[in-house]
């Protein structure tokens, strides 16, 4: 017979279980709701099956325009994640060798992930209203008032808003870059120097290869981090708003499931994204062992 489970067990199992509930069970109620006929309302009990809510989701909701919500959160993911898996790569790249100032310029990087997030979005915004006054100011003295005709602010999706998110992104990616080299092993790049490869030749064909694996993460965790960023997008952006923006505004103005019925789009787009990383990390972390059996 196998011996009886401690209480300590029981009461561990009890408490990862409501964890668990606790982490997904609001995901997967408002997935549920989504589904409601066009009957349904916003609380159970569920009132049919269909994919009402969703015809009414594409059709718009009231004068928000989700699509292009959507296009400009995508938009905005893909250039984060971009600008992350570069800017970790030569930092990591940077930080392999000693820099005078490292530990300090480290620590001033990482410093944005204790920061509020509000309270980064709003310097942000500061900054850029003042580059608008300075600007501005420049253009009145040198006489070139006219450039000032069309222009509105530098406030922007891929400048200010970019920038918040990177200071919520980058981190990430640096601590990943970091964890990757210290366990790189040099012999790799000595043995392409040797061959006669070039820096250049030995990163292309030795060092990326290798660390590719860890650049699908983090650019998954750079675009999944963009992609529900509000704090940090809030004071940021301009006159302009991401789709979490707008979800964010029509939890107060929409009555029906159709609010659930995005806020199931925008999940389905994460766990995407995530599955994709996922599978094409696998992929190359078979083509390594493949590699280096050969």
């Amino acid at each position: 017979m196998k011996p009886a489970k401690p209480l300590a067990f029981w009461l561990l199992a009890l408490f990862f279980t409501a964890f668990v509930l606790f982490m997904y069970g609001p995901m997967l109620v408002i997935v549920i709701l989504s589904f409601q006929g066009p009957e349904g309302g916003l609380t159970f009990p569920l009132r049919g099956l269909s994919m009402h809510w969703f015809a009414k989701l594409a059709e718009g909701l009231g004068v928000v325009d989700i699509g292009a919500a959507l296009k400009r959160s995508l938009g905005l993911g893909l250039a984060v994640m971009a600008f992350t898996v570069v800017l970790s790569v030569l930092a990591g790249l940077a930080f392999r060798k000693k820099l005078a100032g490292g530990n300090t310029l480290f620590l001033i990087v990482v410093a944005s992930l204790i920061m509020p997030s509000i309270i980064v979005s709003l310097g942000i915004g500061l900054e850029f209203r003042l580059l608008d006054v300075a600007l501005k100011w420049s253009l009145e003295a040198l006489g070139r008032s006219d450039l000032l005709e069309d222009y509105g602010t530098a406030l922007g999706l891929y400048t200010s808003a970019m920038g918040a998110h990177l200071t919520w992104t980058l981190p990430f990616g640096l601590l990943i870059m970091f964890a990757v080299f210290n366990r790189f092993n040099p012999a790799y790049e000595e043995a392409a120097a040797d061959l006669g490869a070039t820096p250049w030749q030995g990163f292309r064909y030795v060092v990326l290869p290798l660390i590719a694996p860890a650049l699908v993460g983090i650019g998954m965790f750079g675009f999944t981090l963009s992609w529900d960023e509000i704090a940090r997008t809030s004071q940021a952006i301009g006159d302009v708003n991401t789709l979490p923006l707008e979800l964010q505004g029509l939890t107060t103005t929409v009555t029906t499931p159709s609010i659930y019925a995005l806020g199931t789009v925008t999940m389905v787009i994460s766990f995407v994204v995530m599955g994709l990383a996922v599978a094409l990390s696998r992929l190359l972390g078979r083509r390594q062992q493949a590699s280096s059996r050969a």
